[in-house]
């Protein structure tokens, strides 16, 4: 069966949701639109074809005023826990943008009252569907480059032109480790298969900066079995820039995996820039031969979500399993106020 979708928050990536990702996914149907912003609910009601009783100004109202099965939240992240509390305790299932939440206090809340009534949550991790890190993640596995010695990943983009004015960026709380590093931490854990323990985390900008918050950063993290990563990360890079998943090189004792993902273009997103490489212990350099993928990114993400639903099985990036990725950006916060090292604080 189609599940039925209400689509709350449409502003900027929201609005991309509306336009691009959700109409990928034949599985799912938007019944309902909110935003309490007039002028974005009417472009977005338009642009779907939407009639005008589908449109509302808040998700109370949406809620009230059609049946669904399910509510998309990609309004801002001070609202995720609370917006998903209210659709679970309508009945619905949640899928919401990343970060889950902005505590992991708050998230830990919604992934109980979840389970505890039988429905699903899941955060839209969206990096991890494209083909470089589920192939880096098997290979890693089954020990390609045999015991780890190091991860090093490198983030790198120029967003400093626009006015202040005009960029709402430039204000987002914390834009380099809630709204861009959290997909890297989420994809360490992925290609790993470990959690992080304890981050320590430099933040120091530029006068040149915009950005009321960090726009760079330094980190280094230490993994579970004591593996150490080391993390950079800026939207104020003057270098070639990385596809948003970053350059990733993965050092063992038998060689280096190295990986990159997730470059621009418009959906369904072809993997154009994933890319995964072997270099061996006598230097030889191996390209590795990825996948088609019928969806990427949000896309398919939002298939996984009403597979799951359909099947009662939880997906993989299910509120609860993210929980870690939340934690370590929580952590990497406190660190760069501290300016000390910090546990990673898992619930």
């Amino acid at each position: 069966m189609t599940l039925r979708l209400i689509h709350v928050g449409l502003g900027g990536w929201g609005g991309d949701w509306a336009r691009t990702a959700i109409p990928a996914v034949d599985a799912v149907e938007v019944v309902a639109i909110a935003d309490p912003s007039e002028p974005t609910l009417r472009a977005v009601q338009e642009h779907l074809g939407l009639r005008e009783d589908q449109a509302f100004p808040n998700l109370t109202a949406a809620l009230a005023g059609v049946e669904a099965d399910a509510v998309v939240i990609t309004a801002p992240a001070v609202t995720h826990a609370p917006l998903a509390l209210e659709a679970l305790e309508a009945g619905k299932h949640v899928i919401v943008e990343k970060p889950f939440a902005t505590s992991v206090e708050d998230a830990a809340t919604v992934s109980r009252r979840a389970a505890e009534l039988g429905l699903v949550v899941q955060v839209s991790q969206n990096y991890r569907n494209y083909p470089a890190p589920r192939e880096a993640q098997r290979l890693l596995a089954e020990g390609a480059v045999g015991e780890l010695a190091g991860i090093s990943i490198d983030f790198r983009q120029w967003d400093n032109d626009r006015p202040f004015a005009d960029h709402p960026h430039y204000r987002f709380p914390h834009p380099l480790i809630h709204d861009m590093a959290i997909h890297h931490f989420d994809l360490l854990r992925k290609v790993t298969g470990q959690e992080a323990v304890r981050v320590y985390t430099k933040v120091k900008d530029p006068s040149y900066s915009k950005y009321v918050e960090e726009a760079s950063a330094l980190m280094t993290i230490e993994m579970a079995d004591g593996l150490l990563v080391s993390y950079r990360g800026s939207w104020l890079s003057r270098g070639e820039p990385t596809p948003w998943a970053g350059e990733w090189r993965i050092t063992g004792e038998d060689g280096e995996l190295s990986f990159t993902s997730r470059g621009g273009g418009h959906l369904p997103h072809p993997a154009d820039e994933d890319r995964v490489s072997l270099r061996g212990a006598d230097g030889t350099v191996e390209e590795i031969a990825l996948p088609e993928q019928e969806l990427y990114g949000r896309s398919a993400g939002l298939a996984l979500f009403a597979e799951a639903i359909a099947d009662g099985t939880a997906p993989e990036t299910a509120g609860a399993a993210n929980l870690g990725s939340l934690a370590l950006m929580e952590a990497a916060t406190r660190s760069a106020a501290s300016g000390q090292v910090e546990e990673v604080r898992l619930p």
